[in-house]
Parts: C-alpha cells; structure tokens; sequence
C-alpha cells in the first residue's frame, strides 16, 4: 500500500504520535511540534491506537541509558513499519542533535532525523523523504527561528509554557544540555509579553516563563534586570491569574529577583531552585558558580520575603569524588533548607561531558545507600512542611489529570498558589479543569494535601470556559480522526514535573 492509498484509510488525512522523553524544554517543543504537523495537515491519532502514519520521538541524551532506550523503542517499530508501507518514523531533540548520522545507521527504517535548532523543518523533511524514498538527515548548528514563533498544539486550555529564552552559557560538568542547545538566546520582551497576551486572550490563566537557565535571562539583550522587569510587566497583563518560573540557577538569583516575586500578587510563592550538592568541593568540580553558604542566603532571603513560598530543588547524589563528607554537608543543606519537595538524581555518567571521565566515579551500591538517605530524610521533611498546611484555607486551580485516584474517591484535584497539590471533595455545581476553588486542608501526606470538607466557595473562570469550549470541539470531531488530548505532557509547573536533566 502506497503512503496515498494509506492516508485514504483515515479518513483522508495521515496521523501522528509524538513520544516525548526529558525535561520541560522537550515538552515544549513537543507542542511546536504537534502544531507544525496540524498545520501541515496531519491529525493525532487515536490514544493508545498505536496506528499513527507518523511517529516522532523527541528525544533526550542527559542519561546514559537514552540511546538504548531510543534504539529499543526504534527496534520495536521496525516490523510494524515494514508492515504498512508510507508509515515514517522521526527523530528529533537533544540525542538527534548529538548523534547525528549514526541514529540512520543504527535504524536504516528511520527517515527523518532533525536537531534541537531546526525542529520547524520536520514537515518538510518528512515530505522529502516520501518523495525522495530515502532517509533525511538535516542538523543545523544555531537556531533557526525562536520555537515560539512555530505554530502549537497544546495540551492544556488554561495554562501554558512560554519560552523566554533557550540555550545555556553555563559549563556544568555533569551537563551536556549547552554543547546540545547551544548558547544562550534571550528573547525581545515585547515578544514575551506580546504572546502572553494572546494567550490570555484565548482563556489561559496560568503561564510558566521557561528557559535552560530561566533567570539570566537578559545575558543576551545587555539587560541584567531584565528578568525582575519580565516578572513586574506580567503582574499587569489582565487576567492573567499565576505566573511560574523554571528553572532558575542560585548564581543568577539576585535581589531584584526576590523583590518582584515578593511585589508582584500574580507571581505565585513558589520557587525552585537547584542544589545538586551541598558541598562546596562537589560544587567546584560541578563547575556549579555558587557555595553553600550563597545557596542558603538565597533561600533564607526568599523566605524572609515570601513567608509562605515552597520551595523544591534538584540533587545528585554520588557524582564523582563524593566522599561521605560532601555526602553529609548535602544533607545539612537539606535539613537547613527544609524543601518542600526535592528531585533527587543518582549520578549517572553522561557521554560527552567531563564529568563521565573522572577520576573517583562512585561504586553503584554506595550510591543507593546514600540514595536512599536522602530521600527518607527529604520524604520526612516533606511531610513536616504539609502538615503545617492543615488549616489553612487556599485557592486551588482547578487541574486536569493530576488526581490519578479521583474517580474512585469522587474527588477533583488542584494546584494551591504555592503548587502543592491537593485534592478535594468533589461538590454538587460543575468544576471545570481551569476553574478556581477555595478549600480547607484537614490532612497532608508527603507528596500531597486532602481537603476533605465541603467546597467553600467555587468560582467560574475564563480559563474554564476556554476548557470547555475546547472540550467540546474535540468531542465533536468525527470518530477515527482524533480523540482527546495529546499525551506529549501538560504543562505542569514544578514541583509537579522535575527538572528532568537536572541541569540547571
């Protein structure tokens, strides 16, 4: 079968699947990528189908197993392919941008690879390998056009990823995202601003201002306060109800920063802000551009601004060299910190950068011992922090697919302004996912809050509407064409999704 006759099969009009794998940059250009192929004329096949003419994988190389898991999942799709001739198979994102050709020489039934700086070429590239009947291998060096002036998809009706700015100027040596992503590239804020406005003209009420080192933004533009002035002017974008931020790196968190958090009602008070070790020797051969003593002084003055604010973080544990000295000044950072929650990484090597040639690389058991300290001390802490919410009263927003248990125990879940997540009993009016609720906490667990009472009040919103009305189109859409929503990830502000490469 021809990939004509095949299109004919669906209705007229060939599918896609995006697989997406890393961290919330991935994520994002996983909706550029949906809505680069919508445009394009294609349409997301039916969930859990696995029937798609089109399957993209978006790819991440920051863990050392991330080309097996590729190659893995290529293999497993190479019967199928063989099975329904005009069926492609593409591979973009950061694994694509680093292994270039051997990604077709590994897989010859792949026919499209693309990098982090081109992903605007994939239907074209696609297209070409139809036409020309042979793989397409197009990696440009530096980007080509900011990501967020290509069409989207996204997933969530009232709330968004906005990028600020992508690439890193940071030389971590556990990291390879900069070599990858390339070097730092800020954005005009008018553009910033300009696309938060359509998006809250289209009932979004919540954005997070994403970037791989989201506050030095203004690096680029000659502006070191430009970030703080970013945060001000979204305080004054009507209806736009929370603002997020991630992921922020402690050598670039200045006090004009902590200011506009503290200043501006639509900022929410939650940070999160990336250890990875607390000693000041892991930190050097980190090649991370902060100490201990700098990285406490920052969360001591968040705190003193923002009382309530909740603030996570990301750390690895066993990088090379660490001794069960660095080990512990980890924990004491913890235990001073008091993070509401943390992302905890086991050091894996990650080819390509210094860190993976070191002297010193830590046995696998020693890691897991100290692993899994961390994490009881971290989980007891965690819970300590939510139980101080019981009794509290909060405005939750209202969220879609974040209860996985909600049907069973007939209750909604939402995100409190500091993005704790709890979960409330359902009420007798309709809530709707971007509506806002106001409850109050009667139990805490580590990893999330229960208002078990009636709902105090429940206000219907923009970004409710926006749900609904999305809702309904996608119901409406005839059988066999699209059903529900991409899977490509929701817009999650953290502590909800981790920092995934745990770069920052």
């Amino acid at each position: 079968m021809s990939s004509i006759d095949r299109s004919q099969s669906v209705g007229g009009t060939r599918t896609y699947e995006v697989r997406t794998y890393g961290c919330q940059m991935n994520v994002h250009d996983s909706e550029r990528l949906s809505g680069l192929l919508e445009d394009a004329g294609y349409v997301r096949a039916p969930e859990g189908a696995d029937e798609a003419d089109v399957v993209v994988f978006n790819t991440c190389a920051v863990r050392e197993n991330a080309d097996n898991k590729l190659y893995g999942n290529l293999g497993h799709l190479a019967p199928k392919k063989a099975a329904r001739p005009g069926m492609q198979i593409a591979v973009g994102g950061c694994l694509a941008q680093k292994d270039r050709d051997t990604i077709v020489k590994r897989a010859p039934w792949v026919d499209v690879v693309f990098g982090t700086h081109n992903i605007g070429k994939l239907p074209v590239l696609l297209e070409r390998a139809r036409v020309q009947d042979e793989a397409q291998v197009e990696i440009a060096e530096s980007l080509e056009a900011f990501p967020s002036t290509l069409p989207t998809r996204r997933e969530s009706a009232y709330a968004a990823w906005v990028s600020i700015s992508v690439g890193c100027n940071n030389t971590c040596t556990f990291c390879i995202v900069p070599a990858l992503r390339g070097k730092e590239k800020d954005r005009r804020p008018g553009d910033i601003l300009a696309e938060i406005e359509a998006l809250v003209a289209e009932g979004v009420s919540e954005i997070t201002l994403l970037g791989q080192n989201v506050n030095a933004y203004g690096s680029d533009i000659g502006d070191r306060e430009a970030f703080s002035k970013l945060l001000r002017a979204c305080g004054k974008i009507d209806g736009l109800e929370r603002v997020r931020f991630t992921s922020p790196h402690p050598r670039d968190f200045t006090d004009d920063v902590i200011a506009a958090m503290a200043e501006t009602p639509n900022v929410m008070p939650q940070l999160h802000m990336p250890l990875q070790s607390g000693s000041d020797r892991v930190l050097k051969a980190m090649r991370r551009s902060y100490r201990q003593e700098r990285f406490l002084g920052i969360i001591e003055k968040v705190r003193a601004a923002i009382p309530h604010a909740a603030i996570s973080t990301d750390i690895i544990v066993g990088f090379p060299g660490e001794t069960e000295e660095d080990f512990e000044q980890t924990l004491h950072v913890v235990r001073e910190a008091r993070f509401a929650q943390a992302f905890t990484f086991q050091y894996s090597k990650r080819p390509g950068t210094p860190a993976a040639e070191m002297d010193g690389q830590i046995p696998k058991k020693v890691v897991q011992e100290r692993y899994e300290r961390l994490v009881a001390l971290q989980e007891e802490i965690s819970w300590e922090e939510n139980k101080k919410q019981v009794g509290r009263t909060l405005e939750l927003m209202v969220a879609e697919g974040e209860g996985r248990k909600d049907d069973t125990t007939h209750r909604l879940s939402g995100r409190a302004p500091d993005n704790r997540l709890v979960h409330f009993t359902k009420p007798d009016q309709e809530v709707r996912p971007g509506d806002v609720v106001t409850v109050e906490i009667t139990y805490a667990a580590p990893h999330h809050l229960l208002a078990e009472g009636p709902v105090l009040d429940v206000r219907r919103t923009r970004a409710g509407d926006a749900w609904e009305k999305r809702n309904a189109a996608e119901k409406a859409k005839p059988v066999g064409v699209m059903l529900g929503l991409p899977k490509i990830g929701a817009p999650e502000p953290l502590p909800a999704v981790a920092s995934g490469c745990g770069c920052d």
